[in-house]
């Protein structure tokens, strides 16, 4: 009989204090029902199997779950976790970096400058994922104890349970066409630091010299010309937003997209071309510091030769990429 009342203070343990006595006289009675009259210490083993964990059977007796969130909710918040997570994340991120470039004083180097944003967005980008997962966490356990239903099958993103017309809803995407969102975050995140850059770019992008323990900057950019093409910057801005913006809402690559995708490509290359044909867009100092440094002989129209076929050959490999996914 030990046994018996060892297995019954293991259940009493998990329960309420006002409910211990009732359950305990209830439980004893079912047990001394299901053992025969002359019971071994075998049968005793045999009944106690049969009713089970302890921890099980007292969760049975409860009117609130034992789990933090059960099968019901548990689908939903995996997938409302995965959807919040990385967005949360890249917004950080963002605001960061761009609060970052924009308080840049020039006093530190572009890489200083890009080791402190990816240190500090990754401590930022834990602390909000974590936030994220705590509240996100909290109310998922909140509804487990207060939405009562007799019912424990998973609900959907539409809140009811599934039925096999969700399946019409669900498009069939082959992993090879396949857009990964950290593409699409990727892509976001460089077109804000890019255009927080342009506005920036006299005091961020140029030629950085040290010399006798004293940092030398020239600006690469004059920034009274450079600004002048603002509306063709936000203008590609746009495009990119647009094009990010059909990636994700498509999340598979298809003729249209690539298409699209092509289109943009070269965009950017030939508003590189228009704007750097004008070569007053370069700050004079440094056009004269750099042929200091190469005793006359740099050719800067060379080098936007050089640049302009990179872009193109770039715009080129993203267009055939795009064709080649679409066509899997």
């Amino acid at each position: 009989m030990k046994l018996v009342e060892l297995y019954i203070q293991e259940v009493m343990r998990r329960l309420p204090e006002k409910n211990r006595e009732d359950i305990a006289l209830e439980l004893k009675s079912t047990i001394e029902d299901m053992l025969p009259e002359e019971y071994t210490e075998d049968d005793v083993r045999e009944v106690l199997t049969s009713l089970g964990n302890p921890a099980v059977l007292a969760s049975n007796y409860q009117d609130r779950p034992m789990h933090l969130i059960g099968p019901r909710y548990y689908d939903l918040y995996m997938t409302l976790l995965k959807i919040i997570l990385p967005i949360s994340i890249a917004v950080t991120f963002i605001v960061l970096a761009v609060s970052s470039v924009l308080s840049y004083s020039g006093e530190s180097s572009p890489i200083e400058v890009f080791l402190s944003i990816a240190g500090n967005g990754i401590a930022e980008a834990i602390g909000t994922g974590m936030q994220v997962f705590f509240w996100l966490t909290l109310t998922f356990a909140v509804i487990e104890r207060t939405v009562s239903s007799d019912s424990q099958l998973p609900i959907t993103m539409k809140g009811t349970e599934w039925t096999p017309d969700d399946l019409k809803d669900i498009p069939y995407i082959p992993k090879e066409k396949r857009i990964p969102k950290l593409e699409i975050f990727g892509g976001l995140i460089w077109t804000v630091i890019w255009s927080t850059c342009y506005f920036k770019a006299s005091s961020i992008v140029g030629l950085y010299e040290k010399s006798d323990n004293e940092r030398m900057f020239t600006p690469f950019f004059n920034q009274d010309v450079l600004i002048g093409y603002w509306p063709l910057v936000v203008f590609l801005i746009g495009l990119e937003l647009l094009l990010l913006l059909r990636k994700w809402k498509a999340g598979v690559w298809t003729k249209n997209l690539a298409i699209v995708n092509a289109v943009y490509q070269f965009i950017p290359v030939l508003a590189f071309m228009f704007v750097f044909r004008n070569m007053e867009v370069l700050n004079a100092d440094f056009i004269d510091r750099v042929q200091e440094l190469f005793d006359a002989s740099f050719n800067f129209q060379w080098l936007y030769l050089t640049v302009s076929v990179g872009l193109l050959v770039t715009a080129v490999v993203n267009s055939y990429d795009g064709f080649k996914k679409a066509y899997k």
